[in-house]
């Protein structure tokens, strides 16, 4: 199986240098990397066939698709997300093609955030060599997770300097309301209770939460208890999420505090040879709005 080889110089990102990155490129447009070889270009797989042997074709599908992706999209994003259920989902060879997906964003795109969307969180010692996996392993920046277990399925993924945890707080699919819009009898609900007791674990340097661009005015409720977190926002696109919405509601002023994904409205918008153009081209009219809004706030 071909791996890119280690590099160990990935530039660490902290709150202030992605705040930099934001306002620098006027974007704060994060690419999801939802790789579905069923969705990848035809075109594209008659020039894996040629360039990789039988036993590394699932691997170069994925690997081509992403960097062809990325080097395309770079210029108008701060952030890629690769979600791993797409590539466990094949599995070595998708393991493998994520893994030098990273080695190749690291080598290539040094200041771009990688987010790997995991949603793990487990009991300690589980959660613990998740951390260890993608922290040390994977040296991604970020990893997203599933907060209800409690503190300490959380808090071994704190323990890493430099690394942050996006901790689930009110996500954007229809089944979002069938636990975390529940009510307690002081009529506070489940996400609020997640947005204040897991601010006594992490801060606004080492954690983020998901919040989905569908929630709208929401936004407004998550901001009163979370004034300083940034916000990684799924839903917009595709989803049918506003980007408008989402900024009026959830941006800060100065340091912006979002960071909002595309994956399919972006990486699917052509199934022709010139995908990696459209994707660009799509990413570029997301940048756009972001830099117009950027510049009225």
């Amino acid at each position: 199986m071909l791996r890119l080889s280690r590099n160990k110089h990935h530039n660490i990102m902290t709150r202030k240098e992605l705040i930099q990155q934001i306002n620098q490129k006027q974007s704060f447009l994060c690419v999801g990397l939802d790789t579905d070889i069923n969705k990848i270009p035809k075109s594209l797989m008659n020039i894996v066939k040629k360039e990789y042997e039988e036993e590394e074709y699932t691997y170069g599908m994925l690997l081509e698709f992403n960097t062809r992706i990325i080097d395309a999209t770079a210029p108008y994003c701060v952030a890629y997300k690769p979600n791993l259920a797409f590539y466990e989902a094949y599995g070595i060879e998708g393991l493998a093609a994520f893994e030098s997906t990273i080695e190749y964003l690291k080598e290539n795109y040094p200041h771009h955030f990688i987010i790997a969307d995991a949603k793990r969180g487990d009991i300690g010692n589980t959660s613990a060599m998740y951390a260890k996996t993608f922290f040390e392993e994977y040296d991604v920046d970020s990893l997203t997770v599933a907060p209800y277990m409690g503190e300490d399925s959380v808090t071994p993924f704190l323990g890493y300097k430099d690394k942050w945890v996006i901790l689930l707080a009110l996500t954007s699919n229809k089944g979002s309301h069938d636990f975390q819009l529940m009510e307690d009898a002081q009529g506070e609900r489940l996400f609020e209770k997640v947005l204040k007791q897991s601010q006594q674990w992490g801060n606004d340097e080492n954690m983020m939460y998901v919040v989905g661009a569908t929630q709208g005015r929401m936004f407004e409720d998550i901001r009163k208890l979370a004034p300083r977190h940034f916000l990684l926002v799924p839903g917009v696109g595709a989803q049918g999420g506003s980007l408008e919405e989402v900024c009026r509601y959830g941006m800060i002023p100065g340091d912006i505090g979002l960071l909002v994904n595309s994956s399919r409205g972006i990486i699917y918008a052509s199934q022709e040879e010139d995908f990696a153009d459209v994707a660009a081209q799509k990413a570029q009219e997301l940048q756009q709005q972001m830099a117009k809004i950027i510049h009225n706030s």
